[in-house]
């Protein structure tokens, strides 16, 4: 797949990337320059999913692969409770949020919060988020993301 296909519905590649480019071009995140960000991105892996890391253009950015097939940014919005699916890997709780060609997983209960996307044809979800467990468990997590399915406990009456 064509990293130009890749990114771009999420306006995250500044400019067009084509296979050869040296360089990735990813759209720094709001809080990039969070000095937590500086410590996943001395942890990050040198391959996700098979695919070597590249370098990138912006501050606590990486993309993997080339053309590139998996991107992430530290220092993105942290989500706060959301009905959007949301899977616990190694102790990691991420939100995935499926759209048509790209999927994004974000960390849930961390600040900064971590994104990472994908095309998941391309590469395996479970893989990434094994591959990139490790790096974003640098940033302590603070609550729990709970998907639809969880039980809550919900007082009963006369308690």
């Amino acid at each position: 797949m064509r990293a130009s296909r890749l990114l771009p519905p999420l306006a995250v590649v500044v400019l067009g990337l084509t296979a050869c480019s040296p360089i990735v071009g990813v759209e720094a995140a709001p809080d990039a320059a969070n000095p937590e960000c500086a410590s996943v991105m001395v942890s990050l892996p040198d391959v996700v999913a098979e695919n070597k890391l590249r370098e990138t253009d912006s501050q606590a950015t990486a993309a993997w692969g080339d053309p590139s097939q998996v991107v992430l940014r530290c220092g993105v919005a942290v989500p706060g409770p959301t009905t959007d699916a949301c899977a616990s890997v190694n102790g990691i709780d991420w939100i995935i949020q499926e759209e048509a060609e790209v999927w994004r997983a974000t960390t849930y209960g961390r600040d900064p919060a971590v994104e990472i996307l994908f095309d998941p044809n391309e590469v395996a979800s479970s893989t990434i988020l094994v591959d990139l467990g490790t790096a974003v468990s640098v940033v302590a997590q603070d609550s729990e993301c709970l998907s639809l399915n969880d039980e809550l406990e919900l007082p009963t009456e006369g308690s």
